[in-house]
């Protein structure tokens, strides 16, 4: 299984250079299909990371990191579609949203349920979770100075927001209350810092006020640095302490 999984990952590179290539190129179907073939690699990478791990890896912490990934990649469709059908850009928007904030709520559910951090002290888990709702609050109340224009997404891009660092905070958390030594909680953790920081250019890029900043290069800045994220994510199962 270990060969499968470094198998996926190899594939995976080799897939986002040919979408990344694709959608700057030539967008259209070639790119779309490129870039669904990377969502189901990073999703086959944490099956095979789950298997390779063994002691019931999958089971316990694999299906939910899964699942997590499985909405990433529907949250992807659903973005897409907005393009495909201009008259639901906004049902689409928001169900992107909703999708990928699931799969974060998967992500913390895993995290959650197998660091053991909230036996070592309940602030394991209280603290990255206010902290995210912190960070979500400031994202959208900087609106102004970053020159964003939320219109009526402004309370899921918080909601959203909120979640997604709260997973982010909880992986160091878990990194923290295990004394440092299970590194698959900072690989976790720094998939969810590529994930912040593709979102903070996705924001620029759908919300920037002058419609200025959906340029090729952050187009490739935000693909690149959300796959790498998700293959982190995904990659992390391979480290699961069986």
């Amino acid at each position: 299984m270990a060969a499968l999984f470094y198998t996926c990952v190899a594939l995976g590179a080799v897939s986002l250079v040919a979408f990344l290539t694709l959608r700057v190129k030539k967008g259209g179907l070639q790119a779309l299909f490129a870039k669904t073939t990377t969502s189901m690699l990073f999703i086959l990478t944490a099956v095979f990371a789950s298997l390779a791990a063994g002691g019931g890896a999958l089971e316990k912490y694999g299906v939910f990191i899964v699942l997590g990934l499985i909405c990433g990649m529907l949250g992807d469709i659903w973005l897409d579609l907005k393009y495909c059908h201009p008259d639901f850009s906004d049902s689409y928007t928001y169900g992107g949203m909703v999708a990928f904030a699931v799969g974060h709520v998967f992500f913390l559910y895993a995290i959650f349920s197998v660091s053991g951090a909230a036996a070592v002290s309940p602030w394991y888990v209280v603290v990255p979770m206010l902290a995210g709702g912190v960070f979500g609050l400031i994202a959208v109340s900087l609106d102004k100075v970053m020159k964003l224009d939320y219109g009526k997404f402004k309370i899921i891009s918080g909601v959203y927001g909120g979640i997604l660092a709260a997973m982010t905070f909880s992986c160091f958390a878990a990194f923290m209350a295990g004394g440092f030594a299970n590194y698959m909680w900072l690989i976790m953790f720094i998939g969810g810092v590529f994930f912040i920081v593709s979102d903070l250019i996705l924001s620029g890029m759908y919300f920037d006020a002058a419609k200025a900043k959906n340029t090729p290069l952050n187009v490739v800045l935000n693909h690149a640095t959300y796959y790498i994220a998700q293959f982190l994510i995904a990659a992390s199962a391979i480290l699961y302490p069986g």
